[in-house]
């Protein structure tokens, strides 16, 4: 099948689907299925930029960036106050399908929460355990006691040839007609964080340390035992991205640096946030490596009998490569400036039985940008948003359900994709995403002549011209 004619397949089976997700199953729905078991595989909810103090991204502007309520990379107070309110709509939703009784004190392995071990990701657990579980002493499962990354949510290559490590990089140079042009395409939203950020008036402008958002000068890495890595100018435009996002949030305001900025425009500066992870992580070839550990897991648990809820945490990277692996069609977000993976959002696995078989939905979900900075009370009746997620090459049932029998075997399949890469010795290769540019700029920022004299910027260097 095309790929054109797959994404309107997709979206039919998403809009033929989402009627029936989570929140909304009618009293048909319920008197045939029962509710068995419920899987989630959670991003974290809102943390403090990844670094503070002298971070790049605050010496970019003349402006002071929002107070966080963190250290750098850890949950904010609202982020714990918005994954209790998650947690709270879950124990009702549970509840009302019979799951578990309200105020459970789960016994033996019916309920198990598994955290990476970084602050961000251990705290949203404990604080959606507070919510859906008040009236029980939860504990986290997490491999470290310090601020680290378990191997089951690092997204690293754990196997690497040279001909495996090729196909990683055509099928990176095939995204949006490659990462050079797709950066390119974030040219006007570069041009306008440059704006808001009030770039040119920058310590960094004003040294001559960097004068715009540059992209061509990256390169992807792709190195055995290590994440996939983005070097260059576009790393900066993503942790910009990224702040702005965290403030926008923080503040409950939609103005950044007294620009008041459309929800619109919000959106396409998380795109550029959607072009790093799109480059480092959706690729089919590279998500099967890297999401190994947790499609195995997941796949375990929904393959078990005494289980109930199973709530796993990690990060934004988790939730792309899982869906790149299985074919999942993340959909478009709705009263959202995150595209996809929304901060909190939640990739939620139901596993419901007829009696005789058993089935699965596959949703998304996440809180509105009103939610996060209204910090909303969810419940049943005043429930986040839930989208149904299609899948590639399998068709649900008139239900919205998907066989389980189907859904193990897409994650057989991306196990065995896994496993047939033959481990090899293999150099490290790291591929340039762009051209070098021979732009030019004055101190200021302004773009300058061939004819300029004097102190210029090129390539983000001083240079001097007589």
């Amino acid at each position: 099948m095309k790929k054109k004619a797959l994404w309107a397949l997709a979206l039919l089976l998403i809009i033929g689907t989402s009627a029936q997700s989570q929140t909304k199953r009618s009293d048909e729905f319920h008197a045939k299925y029962q509710l068995k078991e419920v899987v989630v595989m959670s991003r974290h909810n809102i943390r403090s930029p990844l670094s503070s103090g002298g971070a790049a991204y605050t010496r970019v502007t003349p402006h002071k960036w929002f107070e966080w309520s963190s250290p750098g990379s850890q949950l904010s107070l609202r982020g714990g106050v918005l994954e209790t309110e998650m947690g709270q709509f879950f124990r009702k939703w549970v509840v009302s399908e019979g799951l578990l009784p309200d105020n459970c004190r789960p016994e033996d392995n019916e309920v198990l929460f598994y955290a990476n071990s970084r602050q961000r990701t251990f705290a949203t657990a404990k604080y959606f355990s507070a919510g859906f579980l008040p009236f029980a002493n939860v504990e986290i499962t997490h491999l470290y006691n310090e601020d680290k990354m378990d191997p089951t949510f690092t997204p690293k290559f754990t196997k690497m040839n040279d001909t495996y490590r090729q196909k990683v990089i055509s099928e990176i140079e095939a995204l949006h007609g490659g990462p050079q042009a797709w950066m390119q395409s974030m040219q006007p939203t570069l041009t306008l964080m440059e704006q808001v950020i009030d770039m040119a008036s920058s310590p960094a402008a004003l040294g001559g340390d960097t004068v715009h958002f540059r992209f061509d000068d990256t390169t992807v890495k792709i190195e055995k035992d290590d994440e996939p890595r983005m070097s260059g100018g576009y790393t900066l435009a993503n942790s910009v991205a990224d702040a702005l996002v965290l403030q926008c949030y923080e503040s409950e305001s939609m103005t950044a640096f007294g620009h008041e900025l459309t929800e619109e425009q919000w959106r396409a500066i998380c795109a550029v946030k959607e072009v790093y992870d799109g480059v480092l992580f959706t690729t089919h070839s590279a998500a099967v490596n890297l999401a190994h550990p947790l499609v195995s897991r997941i796949r375990e648990e929904l393959q078990r009998s005494d289980r109930k809820f199973m709530f796993l945490c990690g990060h934004d990277s988790n939730l792309a490569s899982i869906s790149a692996a299985l074919g999942f069609i993340l959909p478009e977000t709705e009263q959202a400036i995150e595209l996809h993976t929304p901060i909190g959002s939640k990739i939620v696995f139901e596993k419901w039985s007829d009696g005789t078989e058993d089935y699965v939905a596959v949703n998304l979900v996440y809180q509105t940008v009103g939610q996060l900075q209204g910090r909303t009370l969810l419940s049943t009746d005043t429930p986040p948003m839930v989208k149904s997620i299609a899948i590639e090459g399998l068709t649900p049932n008139d239900d919205g359900l998907y066989r389980l029998t189907d859904i193990d075997g897409r994650m057989a399949e991306a196990m065995a994709e896994y496993d047939a890469i033959t481990d090899e010795t293999s150099a490290v290769n790291a591929i340039p995403a762009a051209a070098p540019s021979a732009a030019v700029y004055h101190i200021d920022g302004t773009p300058a002549t061939a004819m300029a004299h004097g102190i210029l910027i090129q390539g983000n260097k001083k240079v001097l011209k007589k």
